[in-house]
């Protein structure tokens, strides 16, 4: 052995030790940060939204281990069903309660949860079996009021994991996922592809779930969605089979979608559909 190969057999494994530590703290990082990444909730306003104050729009407590959470529930009498809507990663209720004025035409109230950490919901995610049990709690809550009534379990951006999953387990009329991820694995790889899927803690594997979904699905994507990629609800699509219908939005984006009529008008033909006019 020349004397080059005795240097290089004596410091390429420390030399590789050194090299592969900052990686390592990453990853660890990444491991212990991940809620901070992932949820980006912020606090209640000082002043919520008018729509908020109308008399047929209802607070609503839900208590969980270690925690209170806040939901609004749009109840108006006689309504046809219930749309139990799960948000998105940012924000609050404040930001997401809209389009109180379409649920009121269509008949079917609304409910929608704050995770924990948002808004006025107390303490802070931990884990994704802790997020999944939340969302069961409010569903367990509020589904009995409407039994014998269609209702719908609707999912936007990070909601649509959860909203598969509850969805998988109650069995609602209809199931609605707008900007839905085939998984938060199968993101970050097309994101973060040097992180191994080992280290994340909140895969949320909606792909896995779709094709044994009861009854229909109902997905919507904006084709200029950079976020969440519109392949992403082609990919759930073929996976679901016939009960899956899919509308591509050509102009919108990520955040955007309900502010399109194409949007508002489907979602209007698919609750039509479960309780048509009498």
């Amino acid at each position: 052995m020349t004397r080059t190969h005795r240097l290089l057999s004596r410091w390429l494994p420390g030399l590789l030790a050194l090299l592969l530590l900052p990686y390592a703290a990453g990853l660890a990082w990444l491991w212990f940060r991940q809620e901070r990444l992932l949820f980006q909730p912020e606090p209640w306003p000082a002043q919520p939204p008018e729509a908020m104050a109308a008399p047929d729009v209802q607070s609503a407590w839900v208590d969980v281990p270690g925690a209170r959470l806040h939901a609004l529930h749009l109840k108006q009498a006689g309504a046809k069903g219930l749309v139990f809507f799960l948000h998105g990663n940012g924000g609050n209720l404040a930001s997401w309660f809209v389009n109180t004025d379409f649920y009121r035409r269509a008949g079917f109230d609304l409910f929608m949860l704050d995770y924990r950490g948002y808004g006025q919901s107390g303490g802070q995610i931990e884990s994704e079996a802790q997020l999944m049990a939340d969302v069961r709690a409010a569903w367990q809550q509020v589904s009995p009021q409407y039994a014998g009534r269609p209702v719908v379990v609707y999912g936007r951006s990070l909601g649509t994991g959860l909203a598969a999953q509850l969805a998988l387990e109650v069995e609602p009329t209809l199931t609605v996922l707008v900007s839905p991820y085939r998984s938060m694995e199968a993101l970050a790889r097309e994101r973060f592809p040097w992180v191994p899927t080992a280290v994340l803690r909140y895969p949320l594997r909606t792909e896995q779930i779709v094709s044994r979904l009861p009854g229909p699905l109902w997905l919507v994507h904006g084709e200029r969605d950079t976020l969440i990629p519109p392949a992403h609800s082609r990919v759930l699509r073929d996976q679901a089979g016939l009960r899956a219908t899919l509308l591509l939005l050509p102009e919108a984006g990520h955040g955007d979608v309900h502010r399109f009529p194409a949007y508002l008008d489907g979602l209007q033909a698919e609750l039509a559909r479960l309780a048509p006019p009498t």
